[in-house]
């Protein structure tokens, strides 16, 4: 399995709404069986940074996704609030509570 962690940050005043994009996606990626988990997340202190954590089948179906009708629509209407993209992290996750056993 593929997983990604990732921080966004919003423009000043947006992170309500940059978040509600990312929520969005989410609901729109329920119907993708290769989407295991997505995530999305806020620190209390950081009212513009949105935090996103996924787990994919593999690194093709997260590149598959991002092609998806709904979801580029999604990213032309994020990205004019995004201010700026944090920490990357991709990793090979390996198993957990809730998700699929690996192999």
């Amino acid at each position: 399995m593929f997983g990604l962690v990732g921080t966004l940050t919003a423009a000043p005043g947006r992170g309500d709404e940059l978040e509600q994009h990312l929520i969005e996606a989410a609901e729109q990626l329920e119907a993708v069986p290769t989407c295991h988990l997505y995530v999305v997340s806020r620190l209390p202190d950081e009212p513009e940074t949105v935090h996103i954590v996924e787990v994919w089948d593999d690194e093709g179906a997260h590149q598959a996704s991002l092609q998806l009708e709904p979801i580029q629509q999604l990213i032309a209407r994020a990205k004019p609030i995004i201010a700026g993209m944090g920490d990357r992290l991709e990793l090979r996750t390996v198993g957990g509570k809730g998700l699929p056993p690996n192999g």
